[in-house]
């Protein structure tokens, strides 16, 4: 590793390595070079630790955390906008309608006004006072009444239709303006998916491919780790629920997937985000549910761990950030993050908020 890279990395895992160093037992570091002979040129090379590598795995998983939590966002303002644009088109629909009724009226109202004319100029009831004919009056008198009675529904139909227009109207501008709002948090959303994961790929790309596969290591064993954690602490000895119809068809689909790459924003079907895996999984199985992990955690009906099956999905993170499916044996699949496909984990590999179930009615 150069010198000029060597302060990148040194610069980007300063602070954690500064703690990590005190508390990592039995680290072992490159052995110093001996210094080169006087009059040849020096030829060092710069070993990165284990307690640097795994400096940088936490701040790669901090940089991923918040790329996720910012799609998450970015989902949610897309999910959002397909809603609002849909309700515009239907506000627009009711609009031309509301405007060929309303003509209707007009017309309706014109050709009742040219009968009058043609009357000469008379009301009804001028005309049928001037009547000579004692049964035509009483006859005129029934139909003056339909008349008046028609002329009144009339205008009343016409004043309901131009309100109902005018408040379509102002519904649509409304939306639109939600609409606007909406695009602006999606693309600052946007904006901070792309700083995060640009600078993980930064920090990423100033190791060596020997460091790099060190790395996943590490990354392997932390998973590791927390996976075992959390099955010593018994959460899976009582678990006995069976998938549903639904959840093995939900599940199908969610392994499927495996091997495919993660893209954020993703829904299918050659790339997934973690919550476009899991929100298009179960429409496959005939269910829809909330595109975000933050909005299935906030809408779907909460299971404890211990009563999970298979096609729960499990949310990870205080934040919601993450969620993954659970197939059964105390493993789950997930879209991971950006540079991964979706895989297979230990369903503990991650700090667990809790689990929510699509399908609670389902027996």
């Amino acid at each position: 590793m150069g010198a000029g890279k060597r302060g990148v990395l040194t610069a980007a895992v300063t602070v954690v390595c500064a703690v990590t160093v005190l508390a990592v037992p039995g680290t072992a570091f490159a052995a110093p070079t001996p210094p080169p002979d006087p009059g040849t040129t020096a030829s060092v090379t710069v070993v990165t630790s284990d307690v640097e590598l795994e400096a940088v795995r936490k701040k790669l998983d901090k940089l991923y955390r918040a790329a996720a939590e910012a799609t998450d966002e970015y989902n949610a303002a897309e999910e959002k906008a397909r809603q609002q644009t849909a309700q515009v088109m239907r506000l627009a629909k009711k609009i031309v309608e509301g405007r060929e009724k309303l003509a209707d009226l007009k017309d309706r109202a014109g050709a009742a006004a040219a009968a009058q004319y043609r009357g000469g100029g008379l009301p009804p009831e001028a005309r049928l006072v001037l009547s000579d004919d004692p049964q035509d009056f009483l006859d005129g008198a029934g139909r003056v009444r339909q008349e008046q009675h028609a002329a009144k529904g009339l205008l009343g139909e016409m004043t309901r239709t131009q309100r109902d227009l005018e408040e379509y109207a102002e519904d649509a501008r409304e939306q639109m303006r939600k609409l606007e709002a909406g695009r602006k948090v999606k693309a600052a959303a946007q904006k901070r998916v792309e700083r995060q994961i640009e600078a993980a790929e930064k920090l990423e790309a100033e190791l060596e491919q020997e460091e790099k596969e060190r790395l996943a290591r590490l990354e392997r064993q932390a998973a590791a780790r927390a996976q075992a954690t959390w099955l010593s602490s018994g959460v899976l000895d009582e678990l006995t629920s069976k998938a549903t119809a639904q959840g093995r068809e939900a599940v199908a689909y969610a392994t499927a997937q495996i091997g495919k790459p993660y893209q954020w924003g993703a829904e299918g079907p050659n790339t997934f985000d973690c919550s476009g895996l899991t929100s298009q999984a179960w429409l496959a199985a005939g269910k829809t549910i909330p595109r975000t992990s933050q909005m299935q955690w906030q809408q779907l009906k909460r299971v404890d761990v211990e009563d999970m099956r298979p096609g729960d999905l499990i949310i990870y993170w205080a934040d919601a950030s993450h969620v993954g499916m659970y197939v059964g044996d105390g493993v789950m699949v997930h879209a991971p993050r950006p540079g991964r496909t979706v895989t297979l984990a230990g369903a503990g590999s991650m700090p667990i908020l809790g689990v929510v179930r699509p399908d609670p009615a389902a027996e």
